[in-house]
């Protein structure tokens, strides 16, 4: 089973100014010459992480990481205003050219899934292939499915604390009751409900208890991004219009792409990643059968390092 590369440092940071109020944390990682791969990560408000660096060969790639607004290091931190899925679209084509690369590779997990998706879509010249995991289509159902009711019949007992900071007057639509709290100008009340939500979220993730992972989740700095950006997202509906993703995946037609889901993911239940495979043929579906939705999983770390060197084989700027 392969595991993740060894560890480096970035060779370049960048922040990058861009709508304000809002400024973007870059780095570049490997090779400067290397086949250009951005790391489009989940949440959203998730932020990047050091391993992500580590799915890719440091000789051959060009690693580029980037916190999407609000998130990780960019700033302001769990900034709302302006914040909106087309709107990370045009950031992700400024940052393209502000590095001067021309076709690149996206590799992208859970909202990073989504993120990728749409820019695809939008921008189909300019993506080599994808690589991607816990496909999540941000589709009411699915938003519905994680915080409503759903992954609530599975992990029952997890779901009493996501509950615990809203009264049960307000529990029918839980969204709508955490983005009250959520945007509250109460910064204890904040930080009460960021963590819960952020939580919930980190101890589903995995197939077997992680408490690395539930650990981060929890940290104050990720939870209030995450769960503030996250609920003004679902709220509105990932600001998608309906079924978006799977409408549009005839342009995808020439992408090559690699999806990579756990059978057992509650966050993102599977039948996201059945509903794009169908209508992105190009795509190849891998089913991992002792896997949940968290990319740091064995299994999922396997068949993603994988999925790279297939997805690079199918562009036509193969890496030697």
């Amino acid at each position: 089973m392969l595991t993740l590369y060894p560890e480096i440092e970035p060779y370049a940071r960048h922040r990058l100014a861009v709508e304000p109020p809002h400024e973007l944390y870059i780095e570049e990682s490997g090779n400067p010459d290397g086949l250009p791969v951005l790391v489009v990560h989940g949440g959203p408000g998730g932020g990047c992480e050091d391993y992500q660096r580590r799915f890719f060969d440091a000789e051959r790639f060009r690693i580029i990481l980037m916190d999407q607004r609000g998130a990780g290091r960019s700033t302001p931190l769990a900034e709302l205003a302006g914040n909106q899925t087309d709107k990370l679209v045009q950031d992700m084509e400024t940052v393209r050219q502000f590095l001067g690369i021309d076709r690149w590779l996206l590799f992208g997990g859970s909202w990073g899934s989504t993120l990728s998706l749409v820019y695809a879509q939008a921008h189909p010249e300019r993506v080599l292939g994808l690589v991607l995991r816990g496909i999540f289509l941000c589709r009411p159902r699915d938003i519905h499915w994680f915080y409503q009711e759903g992954a609530s019949r599975v992990f029952p007992d997890y779901w009493e604390d996501f509950l615990a900071p809203i009264p049960e007057s307000e529990r029918e639509h839980l969204v709508q009751a955490y983005y009250r709290r959520l945007t509250s100008s109460n910064e204890l009340e904040q930080i009460q409900a960021a963590k819960a939500w952020s939580v919930w979220e980190g101890r589903c993730a995995t197939l077997h208890p992680n408490p690395r992972v539930v650990e981060h989740f929890a940290h104050p700095h990720v939870a209030i991004a995450l769960a503030r950006i996250e609920c003004h997202y679902f709220i509105n509906q990932a600001f998608l219009e309906p079924d978006q993703i799977v409408r549009n995946a005839g342009r995808l037609a020439g992408i090559p792409g690699m999806i990579v889901h756990g059978r057992y993911d509650m966050v993102c239940p599977l039948d996201n990643a059945l509903a794009l495979s169908r209508a992105w043929p190009e795509a190849e579906l891998r089913i991992i059968r002792d896997a949940g939705h968290s990319a740091t999983e064995p299994a999922i770390v396997d068949a993603l390092i994988r999925g790279v060197e297939e997805v690079v084989a199918k562009t036509d700027r193969n890496v030697g």
